[in-house]
């Protein structure tokens, strides 16, 4: 079971710089999941929706988008760390991002996060996190990436 690292404030958040967020609980990636992101994307590519296609190309099954994999960083970052005290908490945006293995349906992915830096901003902080989302049982990430989430108190 994940347990959620509770921080108080900023200032307890800058301590953390450097640190392991540990390991999330596992997502599961449906072909409703799937068909979700697509209908809200308007990526209705055949490799993600259609099933009987995709069982017959290049991955087998129907994977998931890429950016659904990414946006899964989201609900797997918010089981690792809550911080509290501060009045926002807003993305700022993302450094590199790459998807080394396919996200086929029916896989679980999970998020492995260190909080590799906390920077001042103007009325509060910058925090750089990097992520590595895991297929279970695969040899290969999903996803790797360092995302950038600001918090202001």
């Amino acid at each position: 079971m994940t347990t959620t690292l509770i921080v108080d404030g900023i200032d307890a958040l800058k301590e953390l710089a450097g640190s392991e967020l540990g390991t999330s609980g596992w997502i599961d990636v449906t072909q409703d999941r799937i068909d979700g992101f697509a209908d809200a994307t308007g990526d209705h590519q055949w490799i993600h929706v259609d099933v009987e296609r995709a069982k017959e190309g290049p991955f087998g099954a129907p994977i998931a988008h890429g950016y659904l994999t990414l946006a899964l960083f989201i609900p797997l970052f918010t089981g690792l760390l809550d911080v509290r005290g501060v009045t926002t908490k807003v993305n700022y945006g993302l450094d590199k991002v790459r998807f080394p293995a396919p996200v086929t349906v029916g896989s679980r992915l999970r998020l492995v996060a260190r909080l590799a830096a906390v920077e001042e901003v103007n009325g509060g902080v910058q925090i750089a996190v990097d992520g590595t989302i895991e297929i279970e049982g695969g040899a290969k990430p999903a996803c790797v990436l360092r995302s950038l989430s600001r918090f202001y108190a």
